[in-house]
């Protein structure tokens, strides 16, 4: 049976639970809640953890389609880099400890991890590209369409002409011809990407505009976009801690608005004017 994804460790474990012995299904049925620990732990670990002994892993596994146990720890290894929350679950979570706290030192590190990475002249070089361009891009999917959503509602204030693409029961195709070159576009990749994001930049680099690629991805995509900022977005537990992601938008943003000069404050005065005529905002 060949390893890849369309066939992952879930998948074989779910086809065969119904038929496996008492013990052979409760190793099954323990690796459903952690399939992760695979990857984890060698045979004998895992046979402790499990409750069932040596053997039952290693029937366990062949029955699966498995050459070895080392051949399943390195497909699940690869399933963790995906990032599905249920692949970083462990069974020691929920036990005593400091939940509060290791959040707030995780969410700490990765800002400094990120913001070390930048400087004073890439962020107003970025900032000042998005108040020049004549239309704002921004494009994201899945947990990265919340990011670019709350930037844009930030920028939006001084610079009308932004987008988020594409729109519900949209295709990016029916904006791919719009975006110009010259344009700003600012994507966010964040774990766990959708497949062809990568396309999609080369599509956009290509045509000209000016690409700022947000992402948590180690790896430089083959053709670099002209800003790259990589965010750490490691978490306490299953989860991706997106605390650097936030403070990178409240950055950008903040720049804009600094940036924006006498325009972008002539629409902020605009907007509060309307705010008042309405008496829309809490006072």
């Amino acid at each position: 049976m060949p390893v890849g994804t369309s066939n992952s460790l879930i998948r074989r474990i779910r086809e065969q639970l119904g038929d496996l012995p008492p013990t052979e299904r409760r190793l099954g049925e323990f690796l459903l809640d952690f399939p992760g620990e695979v990857a984890s732990y060698t045979a004998s670990e895992l046979a402790r953890l499990a409750n069932v002994s040596n053997a039952t892993v290693t029937r366990f596994i062949k029955r699966l389609g498995y050459a070895s146990y080392d051949v399943a720890r390195r497909h699940v290894r690869t399933e963790k880099t995906g990032g599905a929350a249920l692949f970083l679950a462990t069974p020691d979570e929920g036990v005593a400890g400091n939940a509060l706290d290791a959040h707030r030192r995780q969410s700490q590190l990765n800002i400094e991890a990120t913001f070390g990475r930048l400087s004073n002249t890439i962020v107003d070089d970025l900032a000042n590209a998005i108040v020049a361009a004549p239309q704002v891009w921004m494009l994201g999917y899945r947990s990265s369409r919340s990011f670019a959503t709350y930037l844009r509602w930030q920028i939006i204030q001084v610079a009308a002409q932004i987008h988020i693409v594409p729109g519900a029961g949209e295709t990016l195709g029916e904006y791919l011809p719009t975006i110009a070159r010259g344009d700003c576009v600012i994507v966010f990749g964040l774990n766990r990407r959708v497949a062809g994001l990568a396309a999609i930049l080369d599509v956009v680099i290509a045509g000209g505009a000016r690409v700022i690629y947000i992402t948590d991805q180690p790896r430089p995509p083959a053709n670099p976009p002209e800003w790259l900022i990589r965010c750490e977005t490691t978490g306490p537990g299953p989860l991706y801690d997106h605390s650097a992601v936030m403070a990178l938008c409240d950055l950008i943003a903040t720049r804009v608005l600094q940036l924006a000069g006498r325009s972008g404050r002539r629409r902020l005065t605009a907007i509060e004017m309307a705010h008042d005529t309405f008496d829309e905002i809490e006072k």
